[in-house]
């Protein structure tokens, strides 16, 4: 019998008429407007966009690599964006796959959807071959432990092209400890690393998406555009980098595959 933490739909958006909303169990996953895929509904998928944004010049095609899938907004997002972009998104969840196929318009040719484990996925990917890698991995809205670690990071680091971005989509709560321990662990392996954010999120006064972006070359991140997107966006954000990263981390150690309990995802 279907769990109802497990049951998929995908439901129209009753304010924005072209737009679809991904529940599983009830609990809203990701958003799709079928007209306009340049729209984000979410602050979090509009943060990461920024960064996919400045990541190089305008229309300038890339390779990606989507580690979690959902309804493919931001899939869809960079193709309409960037156009004749390469994109492999790794989704676990064959239903997600199928219904999304079912129920979304077709993805352009170039990008290609696989069912597979996001780690065993990176382990057996080339190395330096993505320009972007995005994780927004979650199962029972928590991230799994074998892909917060400073090995899972330095497997993915392998995958990137020498100026190549990973972007972890985080989900947390006050006081930000795992959030505080993430940064440690990609520290411990990109050379440029920072936070986007709600202000209200790092003053501790609610529960929510943080994004982090990391660079395996040190000043390779483009802190200043990310700073005025973040400010610009319908739910202010600000940037942590730097100095502003060092203090919020606050002494926190990497996570490491030895931490975690081999039953915790």
């Amino acid at each position: 019998m279907e769990r109802e933490a497990d049951r998929l739909t995908l439901v129209a958006d009753p304010v924005r008429r072209t737009g679809r909303l991904l529940l599983a169990g009830g609990v809203e996953q990701s958003y799709v407007d079928v007209a306009d895929p340049r729209y984000l509904h979410f602050e979090y998928v509009r943060r990461m966009a920024s960064v996919a944004d400045a990541a190089a010049r305008a229309r300038t095609a890339l390779s990606v690599l989507h580690l979690g899938g959902g309804a493919l907004t931001l899939p869809r997002y960079l193709a309409a964006t960037r156009p004749g972009s390469t994109q492999l998104v790794v989704e676990r969840n064959p239903a997600v796959v199928d219904l999304v196929a079912r129920e979304l318009l077709p993805l352009p040719p170039e990008v290609r959807v696989r069912i597979d484990d996001a780690r065993a996925a990176v382990a057996e990917a080339p190395a330096g071959a993505y320009d972007l890698v995005f994780g927004d991995i979650y199962r029972a809205a928590r991230m799994p432990g074998h892909v917060r670690t400073v090995e899972f990071a330095a497997e993915v680091a392998a995958t990137l092209r020498p100026d190549g971005i990973y972007l972890v989509n985080l989900t947390d709560l006050p006081p930000l400890v795992a959030t505080r321990v993430q940064v440690a662990t990609l520290r411990a392996v990109f050379a440029d690393v920072c936070l986007i954010a709600d202000r209200r999120m790092l003053r501790g006064r609610r529960y929510g998406n943080l994004v982090l972006a990391a660079a395996l070359r040190a000043g390779r991140l483009p802190v200043g555009r990310l700073a005025t997107a973040a400010v610009r966006d319908p739910a202010p954000g600000t940037v942590l980098h730097g100095a502003t990263l060092d203090a919020f981390v606050a002494g926190s150690l990497p996570l490491t595959d030895a931490d975690v309990r081999p039953d915790a995802d």
